[in-house]
């Protein structure tokens, strides 16, 4: 199959709109709608193009090391290893997380044992793909009732994210209550006993609009082998449609806690009910925190304290206590720390009945790098730190819910894969190993990079890069480069094991990781200043990391490709609008472009509190300033640009990709056997998690584009 010497054809409508006084110009709207013909023959012959770029492509794809089948296997040597999470402890009986090697989905494990992280005794109560041979089921969550013996789980089908909830007994693997649906998101806080439940859940579809459907959460109070609609509703009717909600309940059974949020707006309400002075299906709620321009997390510790950790006052977080009875009347514990961000605490106590603590850990992120320390619990006082094996990142500090002085955390940088740790009297030791083959790995080096960006804002970042590539005066020669990042939603891109970034590395070019504003690197602030009227600051601060990798000499525009996904693929969008000199090559992987519609379609309209609201004039103007659909101009080189969108994606609908493609394949001067722009819809998949196989297939085909494009795999 050669490639055509054109794109395929796509009419431009005269659509043009009046939004609160601006001209808004929308030529490929059709595109909007999937069912249209037009849409699906368009469509199809985006398909061909994709075909014929890879057939066209048979050079790079037979030979070398981005060959097809040289690369998919070195991934599945990358990923051999597999995952494993730390434990959930329920008793003896300990809960986790584990994929290996050669296995397409995690599956949830539990064991009866308290020795050791492997055993004999383990057996597998949860596999997808036991649930679905096809592969397109996805595990979305899972909680283990307080006694163990029960386990709450909720599984979507493709890609869709729909989560059905439904509980299983441990002891015989089935099913013994559910299906619940309409939990998609929904936490599950389990009573004492087992008997009865709080979950969140979507109002029934006939009580609200068409366009409303994705909304309307409120909490409910179920009880185990009863219909889902005798379900009592405790909480939510007088919340914004699109709130989330959060729902736990402490140990004892006495606390209900429940949270919160709009949208993703960074501001999230905490109430708390005392369930021995009022009924489980009757809460009486009282106010921990609301109203406040804050994010504020709660918890009752086995002390009975109420424990709060919150950015009130306090960007980079800090931690309080109060009294449950007295839920507003917070003592300070923690400080915040004024480089690093808190991220977890962990308190320690004697077990049993011993539920004084002793100890308090706390995991902090200074520029995106994790540090453990230990505190006095009573005054926060430093005394100690834990140990890491290196530059890296600490996920979750995990307790037994009896209390003791056991504390596990999972660890992983940049060549290390996820590996659990267990720190006990001061010492830490590996816990527990992926269960497959560890990848014989190359060799590399991870380097700190800073920018200044546009208004002097220093831009950190990670160069993953060949050893021995950096010498005494800088980069020895520029190799081919790919810049990823997110900058949004206060998402920090942390040290992490990447078997796209070592099968890139070990091709001889490098890998770089920008911690943008809007991220939450630097804590609240640092989100807010990448956020609605600042959102030009994340681009600028992407486009000071480029320029600094050109100017260094690590990369050179020619070699240079820019990556990122979801609202790292609005990033990308933005960037290839504002600075297409920089760069040969995107990756733009279901993404938002129409920054003027996109609060109509998929969830859009929860993330205006991140980027605003087009129905207000002034907001509207901050969204048109960089909107990358908008921006798209006729008459300039482009850099060869890959759209990766997923049919079953319902947070970012695949129209957004469809019509920008649209838009740069007729404004883009540069041939389309030179600079491709092209379109790779994938069906049955998603935003979210997806079959192991199909991830590695859509890697290899991402790194082969910007191979081709930036000289690591020959030029087109």
């Amino acid at each position: 199959m050669s490639l055509p010497d054109s794109y395929p054809s796509a009419r431009r409508d005269p659509v043009v709109e009046n939004l609160h006084g601006r001209s808004v110009a929308d030529p490929y709207r059709w595109l909007e709608d999937a069912a249209d013909p037009a849409t699906q023959a368009w469509t199809a012959a985006q398909d061909e193009l994709w075909s014929a770029w890879r057939a066209g492509t048979a050079d790079l794809l037979t030979d070398g090391p981005f060959a097809t089948d040289r690369l998919t296997a070195r991934l599945h040597e990358l990923l051999g290893a597999g995952f494993v999470s730390p434990p959930v402890w329920r008793g003896d009986r300990r809960f986790f997380t584990r994929r290996s090697g050669d296995q397409e989905h995690p599956v949830v494990v539990v064991a009866d044992d308290t020795e050791g992280a492997g055993g004999a005794d383990e057996r597998v109560i949860v596999d997808p793909v036991a649930l679905d041979a096809t592969g397109a089921t996805t595990l979305d969550a899972w909680q283990p009732s307080k006694e163990g013996d029960l386990v709450a789980y909720q599984v979507s089908t493709g890609g869709t994210e729909e989560s059905v909830l439904r509980v299983l007994d441990v002891a015989t693997g089935d099913d013994v209550d559910g299906p619940i649906d309409r939990a998609r998101y929904s936490p599950v806080a389990w009573l004492p006993g087992g008997e009865s439940f709080y979950y969140v859940r979507r109002l029934d579809p006939a009580l609200v609009p068409p366009d409303e459907q994705q909304y309307h959460r409120r909490v409910w109070w179920h009880r185990l082998g009863t219909d889902p609609a005798e379900d009592v509703e405790v909480f939510g009717a007088d919340q914004a449609m699109t709130t989330y909600f959060g729902a736990q309940v402490s140990r004892d059974g006495r606390w209900l806690i429940v949270s919160a949020s709009e949208g993703t707006a960074p501001r999230t309400d905490v109430w708390i009910a005392d369930l021995e002075a009022s009924s489980p299906r009757a809460p009486v709620f009282r106010e921990v925190a609301v109203g406040l321009d804050a994010e504020v997390g709660a918890w009752v510790g086995r002390d009975g304290r109420l424990y709060v950790h919150t950015d009130l006052d306090a960007p980079r977080g800090r931690l309080a206590w109060a009294d449950p009875t007295e839920p507003t009347l917070w003592h300070p514990l923690l400080a915040e720390d004024p480089e690093a961000v808190l991220e977890d605490v962990a308190l320690i106590d004697g077990g049993g009945d011993e539920r004084e603590p002793t100890a308090l850990l706390a995991s902090w992120r200074r520029h995106a790098v994790s540090e453990i320390t230990v505190h006095d619990p009573r005054t926060g006082a430093r005394t100690g730190t834990v140990d890491l094996p290196g530059m890296g990142s600490v996920g979750g500090l995990v307790t037994r819910p009896e209390g003791g002085g056991e504390v596990w955390f999972s660890y992983t940088d940049h060549t290390t894969v996820p590996t659990v740790f267990r720190w006990v009297e001061g010492a830490t030791t590996v816990w527990a190993t992926p269960p497959g083959t560890l990848a014989t790995l190359p060799e590399v080096e991870v380097h700190r990079l800073e920018s200044v960006s546009a208004d002097g804002t220093v831009v950190r970042a990670f160069v993953v890069a060949p050893a021995g590539l950096r010498g005494p005066d800088g980069p020895t020669h520029p190799v081919p480069t790919v810049l990823y990042g997110y900058g949004g939603f206060q998402i920090s891109l942390d040290p992490a094991y990447s078997a796209t970034t070592l099968a890139w590395v070990e091709a001889g070019g490098a890998y770089v990781v920008a911690n943008l504003r809007g991220g939450g690197e630097e804590g609240e602030t640092w989100h807010r200043d990448g956020m609605r009227g600042d959102k030009q600051h994340v681009f600028d601060d992407l486009h000071a990391v480029a320029s600094t990798l050109i100017d260094q000499g690590w990369t050179t525009p020619a070699q240079l490709a820019v990556w990122g996904g979801s609202n790292g693929g609005l990033l990308v969008g933005a960037t290839i609008t504002q600075r297409p000199d920089l760069y040969a090559a995107a990756v733009c992987s279901a993404p938002l472009l129409d920054m003027v519609r996109y609060q109509r379609f998929g969830l859009g309209v929860t993330w205006t509190e991140e980027y605003g609201d087009a129905d207000v004039p002034e907001e509207l103007d901050w969204l048109l300033a960089y909107s990358p659909y908008h921006r798209v101009s006729a008459g300039t080189a482009y850099p060869a640009v890959l759209f990766t969108v997923f049919e079953g994606d319902t947070r970012v609908d695949p129209l957004h990709a469809r019509k920008m493609a649209a838009a740069l394949q007729a404004a883009t001067t540069r041939p389309l056997a030179e600079a491709p722009v092209l379109l790779r819809l994938e069906r049955d998949v998603g935003h979210g998690g997806r079959a192991l196989s199909r991830s590695i297939t859509l890697i290899v085909e991402q790194l082969q584009h910007v191979a081709r494009q930036s000289g690591a795999g020959g030029r087109p």
